[in-house]
């Protein structure tokens, strides 16, 4: 195994530790609501920010500091990858991963020399998992990087490109499998379009209908048994892309007749950029039993691009942590940081020290979310506010079984209705009151 980092494992040492490679508030033994917080959060690291994001802007190029990479797309220097990625779980006590398979693994000249490096690197991220007890949570397809994915890969004008899309996606789900991926992620980078003058829209949509169907077939026949999840985002870099937001994707799987086969996994960034909050995201996929997974990162709202900022907004971890705990937790699904450090942090030590950040901003919206759940006049508040909905007659017109006629009638012999006054500011308080604590 590697030593490219001169630290030791990540501890817990308290609020009050200064010390910098030391966790503040994730202890992943300690117990909430029945849990250690480990299984609670299940923290995953992102390959391609840890290993693959020089921090390059479009204005300057990259200034990440990666002493064991030599620069090069040979096997050897990814094989190296592999090692110094594992080294990095083992110290800050990540017990899952991500990748795209471009991350790990270089492209060649024709697909079936892709294919065979693609295999010699999963067979040293399988011995890597063997070794360490890390798992894989999802992978994933690098279907817009390449140029012949400009115009998009299964939304391609072009049938080529759109079969070879689907040899990608194929040896990427069955890799996934060989390493006991828990899931598997789409995220359509330029499944989408810029202009609909050359566009025909709806029949882009069919076809990405149809590579999902068959990436669901091809599941069932190797026997995967992970989860299929579909990433929200609704632009950039396209101007419109085809998984907007969650509720769009969940419509799409309906009109597909897919619903049964996928969950989502949200990104705190995408739902910034769809101008919703990740609470309002997550609740829509809960409340749709939909919500699988999170790329858990955080973005500048007054910025239209994905910044992919580590979280360390505590109330934004919190309102997280209130519906994954509402959901009773995760399955199959994580924390996956989905977020690169800024381009001015660009020394090895830097990947410790925003991991360590976003973990422990996790670790205190959990125990916020927690204690808010403890307290309970946040939902004892929301319980009476829709008390009248519990009455024969709410019960009847929420099971379809009232009328207009019905509903005119009770109006013609009624009071006017009263009001009562919604106390957003004092449920905006409760939530102070524990965060401040």
């Amino acid at each position: 195994m590697s030593d490219y980092f001169p630290v030791q494992k990540i501890a817990y040492e308290g609020p009050d530790s200064r010390n910098p490679l030391a966790f503040k508030f994730y202890n992943p033994d300690a117990r909430i609501e029945g849990k250690p917080m480990r299984d609670h959060l299940r923290f995953a690291a992102a390959y391609w920010h840890c290993m693959r994001n020089p921090l390059a802007d479009p204005f300057g190029a990259g200034t990440a500091i990666t002493p064991w990479d030599d620069g090069s797309d040979s096997v050897e220097n990814a094989l190296r990858r592999v090692d110094v990625f594992f080294e990095f779980l083992q110290k800050i006590s990540i017990d899952l991963y991500c990748f795209h398979d471009r991350d790990v693994s270089p492209e060649r000249g024709t697909i079936q020399e892709t294919e065979q490096v693609f295999d010699q690197i999963a067979t040293r991220l399988r011995q890597r998992q063997d070794e360490t007890g890390v798992s894989l949570l999802w992978g994933t397809a690098c279907l817009f990087t390449h140029p012949r994915y400009a115009q998009g890969a299964a939304t391609s004008p072009e049938l080529g490109v759109f079969v070879h899309a689907a040899a990608q996606v194929r040896k990427a789900i069955e890799v996934t499998h060989l390493l006991g991926g828990q899931g598997y992620t789409f995220w359509g980078g330029r499944e989408g379009y810029n202009t609909l003058v050359n566009t025909s829209l709806q029949r882009e949509r069919e076809h990405l209908a149809a590579m999902l169907h068959m990436a669901v077939a091809f599941k069932q026949e190797i026997g995967f048994g992970g989860q299929f999840y579909i990433e929200p985002k609704p632009q950039e870099p396209t101007t419109h892309q085809y998984d907007s937001d969650a509720a769009a994707c969940l419509n799409f799987l309906r009109e597909f007749g897919l619903l049964e086969h996928f969950k989502l996994n949200l990104e705190t960034n995408h739902a910034t950029l769809a101008g919703h909050t990740m609470a309002h995201e997550m609740r829509i996929a809960r409340e749709a039993g939909a919500l699988g997974s999170i790329d858990a990162n955080q973005g500048t709202p007054n910025c239209g691009w994905d910044t992919d900022e580590f979280p360390t907004d505590l109330y934004l971890t919190t309102q997280v942590m209130l519906e994954l705990l509402a959901m009773g937790g995760f399955t199959t699904g994580g924390l996956n940081f989905d977020a690169k450090r800024r381009r001015e942090s660009f020394e090895p030590l830097d990947l410790f020290h925003s991991h360590i950040a976003g973990m422990d901003a996790f670790a205190r919206g959990l125990q916020v979310a927690s204690a808010i759940r403890a307290d309970g006049r946040i939902e004892e508040f929301v319980a009476a506010r829709y008390a009248s909905w519990d009455s024969p007659l709410g019960r009847r017109i929420e099971a379809g079984e009232a009328s207009f006629a019905e509903l005119h009638a009770l109006a013609l012999q009624s009071p006017a209705p009263t009001l009562h006054s919604g106390r957003q500011e004092v449920l905006e308080g409760i939530i102070n009151q524990y965060l401040s604590r």
